[in-house]
C-alpha cells in the first residue's frame, strides 16, 4: 500500500512538473513584445514604415512557426514597425552589413534565391528612392528579417529576445546617453572583434573631454614648424595634445622640443600618415576636430562592429577602405599589411565578404558598360584610332554598346595579375600600371575594384601551398602576355570593411577621414541635433 501511495506521489509530481514546462513554453512561444508607439517618423532611426498588416500576412504566407512569427511580431512591434534594413535611399548599412555576415558564415540552410536575386538588384542598381508600398520592397524587409531572426537563434542561441530587437537601431538618441550606455556596456556579445571592447575605452576619454567643453581650436597657418621653432602656435599644440595623452608633460612654453616632436608623431601616426613630427596646416586642423566629433566617430564605428565575422583558424584577407590598406593574416598572425587603392567618390568600394578563389595572369580587362558609355565612346568620336592605340579591341555587342576589351600588356589597367572573389559587384584585386598612386596618402581613385601595391607577394601568398609555383614560374606567368586562369587550392576569406575608427594590434587608436560619407549618413539617424 505505501509503495503505491509513493508511485502515485511520484505520478502526480510528474504531471504537475510536465504541465508548468508545457505553461513555461507556451508563455514563452505567446510573449511578444508590446508596440513602441514612442517611436515616430521624427524620431525613428530610419525613415520609412510598413503597414501593421503587411507583417501579419507575411507570417501567414510563409507559414512561420510560433516562435519565429512571435519574434518577428516582437521585432516589428518594438520598432513601431520601422523598416530595419531600407531607408527612402534605399538599402541601409545594416542590410550590407548583415548579408556580408550572413554570406561569410557560408549558411546554406535557406537557400532563398528570390531573395538573393533582388539584394543583387538593389545593391548594384541605381535606384534614388524606395517606396514604403512597394510589395517588392515589402517582402525583401520581411525575408530579410526572417532570416536575420533565424540566423540570431542559430548563432547567439543563448541571447535573449530583447537584445534580438536592439540589434539594429531604433531611434535617435542624445550623444552623451548613447555614449554612456556604450561605456556602462563595455562588452559587447555581439562583437566577436576585441577591438569594440577596446575601443571603449577611447570612448570613455574623448566623453569626458568632450563634457567638459572639449579644446579651444588652434589657428591654421601655411607654415610648417619643427623642432627648435618658439612661437605661441607651439605653446597651444602642447596644450592640445597634453589633453589626449600625446604630450606628457604639463609643459605650456612655446619651445618645440623632442617631447613635442614626438607627440607629433603619435599624433600622425593616429591618422594614418607617415609620421614626420612637423606641425603643418593638416596637422592643425586634424588636431582642431571636436572631441564630440570623435566621440560620434567611435560610437558609428562601434555600431558597424556588430558586423563583424569571427575571424577564422587559418588565412583571411581584409581590406580597410578608409585606411587604404590591406591586411593578410593566418589565423591570429599577420602576415603582412598592403597598400591599396579603392573606388573614388562616387564609385565607392563596397562593403562584402567573399572567398578569394582564383587568380588571373596577364589578363584581359574587359571594360564596364559605364566606362564604355561614359569614357570610350566619347573617346572614339574625337579620335577613331583610340582603340588600336590604347591597345584594345572590340568583341561583340550588348543592349547596342560595343563589347571592349583590353589585351595584356604594360598598359593594361589591371596590370599583370587579378585576383578573383566572385561577389554581386564583380570587384576584384588587381595589379595596375599607376605605381605612382601608392605614393599618396588618399587612395581613393579606382572605378571601385581595389589596386593592390604589392601583387607578387599576395601571389605568393596565396601559393603558398602549391610548390610547383616558385618565383620564376609566378614572374613568367605576370608577363607571358597570355591570360592564364589558376584555381587556388584553398580559397581564402575575404571581408572589405569601412572603418573609421579602431584600435590596433598595439593598442592605439586609429581614426580615419569619412571618404563616402558613410559616417555622417549613420550620425544623423543615430543622434539627435
Amino acid at each position: 500500500m505505501e509503495r503505491q501511495l509513493l508511485l502515485f506521489a511520484i505520478l502526480a509530481l510528474f504531471v504537475v512538473s510536465c504541465k508548468q514546462k508545457n505553461a513555461s513554453v507556451q508563455q514563452h512561444i505567446e510573449e511578444i513584445t508590446p508596440r513602441n508607439t514612442g517611436i515616430n517618423p521624427g524620431n525613428a532611426y530610419n525613415d520609412l514604415f510598413l503597414d501593421t498588416s503587411a507583417v501579419e500576412k507575411f507570417i501567414t504566407r510563409q507559414k512561420l512557426d510560433d516562435t519565429t512569427g512571435n519574434r518577428l511580431r516582437s521585432f516589428y512591434n518594438s520598432r513601431n514597425f520601422q523598416f530595419a534594413w531600407f531607408d527612402s535611399k534605399g538599402l541601409n548599412e545594416q542590410a550590407y552589413g548583415f548579408r556580408s555576415v550572413y554570406d561569410y558564415s557560408k549558411d546554406t540552410s535557406e537557400p532563398n534565391k528570390s531573395l538573393e536575386y533582388r539584394l543583387n538588384a538593389l545593391m548594384t542598381g541605381e535606384s534614388d528612392s524606395i517606396s514604403p508600398r512597394d510589395a517588392n520592397i515589402i517582402k525583401t524587409e520581411l525575408q530579410l528579417t526572417q532570416r536575420f531572426i533565424e540566423y540570431f537563434r542559430k548563432t547567439y542561441p543563448d541571447a535573449e529576445i530583447r537584445q534580438l530587437e536592439h540589434f539594429i537601431p531604433m531611434q535617435k538618441e542624445e550623444l552623451f546617453k548613447k555614449a554612456e550606455e556604450a561605456i556602462r556596456n563595455k562588452k559587447d556579445i555581439f562583437s566577436s572583434n576585441t577591438t569594440y571592447s577596446t575601443l571603449v575605452k577611447f570612448l570613455e576619454q574623448y566623453t569626458s573631454i568632450a563634457k567638459k567643453g572639449g579644446w579651444d581650436s588652434i589657428p591654421v597657418e601655411k607654415k610648417k614648424y619643427r623642432k627648435g621653432d618658439s612661437t605661441l602656435l607651439v605653446a597651444r599644440v602642447k596644450q592640445r595634445l597634453h589633453m589626449t595623452g600625446e604630450y606628457p608633460d604639463n609643459d605650456t612654453s612655446a619651445v618645440f622640443n623632442d617631447n613635442l616632436e614626438n607627440a607629433v608623431k603619435t599624433f600622425e601616426a593616429t591618422y594614418g600618415h607617415v609620421p614626420e613630427g612637423a606641425i603643418t596646416d593638416t596637422i592643425i586642423r586634424e588636431l582642431n576636430i571636436p572631441a564630440i566629433q570623435i566621440v560620434q566617430c567611435l560610437l558609428v564605428n562601434m555600431e558597424r562592429m556588430h558586423w563583424l565575422p569571427v575571424s577564422p583558424e587559418g588565412r583571411l584577407i581584409r581590406v580597410n577602405i578608409p585606411e587604404f590598406m590591406l591586411h593578410a593574416w593566418n589565423g591570429r598572425n599577420k602576415d603582412f599589411d598592403m597598400p591599396v587603392v579603392v573606388g573614388k567618390e562616387g564609385k565607392g568600394t563596397t562593403m562584402f565578404s567573399g572567398e578569394l578563389d582564383q587568380i588571373v595572369f596577364s589578363p584581359y580587362w574587359n571594360l564596364p558598360n559605364s566606362i564604355v558609355r561614359e569614357e570610350i565612346l566619347p573617346a572614339l568620336a574625337r579620335n577613331p584610332h583610340y582603340l588600336q592605340e590604347k591597345n584594345m579591341e572590340v568583341t561583340g555587342e550588348r543592349n547596342g554598346l560595343p563589347i571592349i576589351r583590353q589585351l595584356p600588356g604594360k598598359d593594361n589597367p589591371l596590370g599583370r595579375v587579378k585576383f578573383l572573389f566572385p561577389n554581386s559587384f564583380n570587384i576584384y584585386f588587381h595589379d595596375t600600371n599607376q605605381k605612382y598612386l601608392f605614393n599618396k596618402e588618399q587612395r581613393a581613385f579606382s572605378h571601385g575594384c581595389i589596386r593592390l601595391g604589392d601583387p607578387v607577394r599576395m601571389t605568393r601568398y596565396l601559393l603558398a601551398d602549391a610548390p610547383s609555383w616558385t618565383p620564376e614560374r609566378i614572374d613568367s606567368a605576370m608577363n607571358s602576355g597570355k591570360e592564364k586562369y589558376v584555381r587556388i587550392k584553398s580559397p581564402v576569406p575575404v571581408i572589405i570593411t569601412y572603418f573609421t575608427a579602431w584600435v590596433d594590434e598595439a593598442g592605439h587608436l586609429q581614426l580615419r577621414r569619412d571618404i563616402y560619407d558613410h559616417d555622417s549618413t549613420m550620425a544623423a539617424k543615430l543622434f539627435t541635433r
